[in-house]
């Protein structure tokens, strides 16, 4: 048996250099982590605890229940990798702890990882870059280098809604976006929804606005978008729970749907009455379990797979 002096010895470091290398519990320099895994990859060892890749035949996915997040839309991607992961034979272990992924490190028996809400600047792609087992992200960090990632291409939905609205004419623009606590967290799928949109209205030369927008009822926030933007004619809505409550206000204002104002959503339904982009829920995890199962195989992936938005036109707007 391969011991952790082994990879000690063979990467020139100290057994603790090896641990923290491995486990990320502290920072390591880019040079010494590689060499270590490297050894590691070399003598084939496994931390205690591991299960050997393809035994297990468990995939975990960690999708912690952190506030802001929309636990429905999270749902919706968990069942369609668990739809997926029974064709090749495996189940799935759902983690909607923080340390989660720490448990699989240490414990949990699972082969490969989904990794869920993902930040910019996740605190968790050091553990993900040291661990010895496969792992995809839902969602792209700024940094995705030696990294799996996988999500809807945000940006360009936050693009296409304002494509949408200004070829109908429209000069004012609001969007109502995640929770200021999701953007707080850097939230990767928020903030390139947020730049896309301020990018594309800045492009067609469009007065914007992005209003992260909390648990207070959507009645106040109506009142407060006609109130400070005047000549409001078109929103965006990237924030499902206020979706339904925010047109249900604005028409108590007065306001007619489409004809005084055109909303537009990126939710993770399909509304019968809004012109959406909807979240591939389906198309994601399916996409995951195939990635992990490539990886599980040495198969080459690519560092990052963005899915094209599809916005759907219907009734919720017009030209201004």
């Amino acid at each position: 048996m391969v011991r952790i002096t082994d990879v000690a010895r063979r990467a020139g470091v100290s057994p603790s250099t090896v641990s923290y290398a491995l486990s990320g519990k502290r920072p390591i320099s880019d040079e010494t982590r590689r060499r270590v895994q490297a050894a590691a990859r070399e003598l084939g060892y496994r931390p205690p605890g591991a299960p050997a890749h393809g035994r297990s035949k468990v995939l975990a996915v960690a999708a912690p229940l952190r506030a802001g997040v929309h636990v429905p839309a999270m749902m919706r991607v968990t069942q369609s990798v668990v739809t997926a992961a029974r064709g090749y034979d495996h189940d799935v272990l759902l983690l909607t702890h923080e340390e989660g992924l720490t448990r699989v490190r240490e414990s949990a028996p699972a082969d490969a990882l989904l990794v869920m809400d993902i930040g910019l600047q996740d605190p968790r792609l050091p553990l993900l870059r040291s661990l010895d087992r496969p792992s995809v992200l839902l969602g792209l960090p700024a940094d995705p280098r030696g990294l799996t990632c996988l999500d809807l291409d945000y940006r360009a939905a936050g693009e296409a809604c304002v494509h949408h609205l200004a070829r109908l004419g429209h000069r004012t623009v609001a969007l109502v976006s995640a929770p200021p606590e999701v953007h707080l967290r850097g939230t990767a799928s928020a903030h390139r929804l947020v730049e896309g949109f301020t990018a594309a209205a800045d492009h067609h030369g469009l007065a914007s606005s992005v209003h992260p927008a909390g648990p207070a009822p959507a009645h106040h926030l109506a009142d407060r978008l006609l109130r400070d933007h005047p000549a409001l004619t078109a929103v965006v809505v990237h924030n499902a729970p206020l979706l339904e409550p925010l047109v249900t206000a604005f028409r108590q204002l007065g306001l007619r749907i489409p004809e005084d104002l055109s909303i537009t959503a990126v939710c993770p339904d399909d509304p019968a009455t809004t012109t959406s982009i909807t979240l591939p829920a389906t198309e994601l995890g399916t996409r995951a379990v195939e990635l992990l199962m490539e990886k599980l195989h040495d198969r080459p992936v690519p560092e990052a797979t963005l899915l094209a938005p599809r916005l759907t036109e219907r009734a919720s707007t017009r030209h201004a």
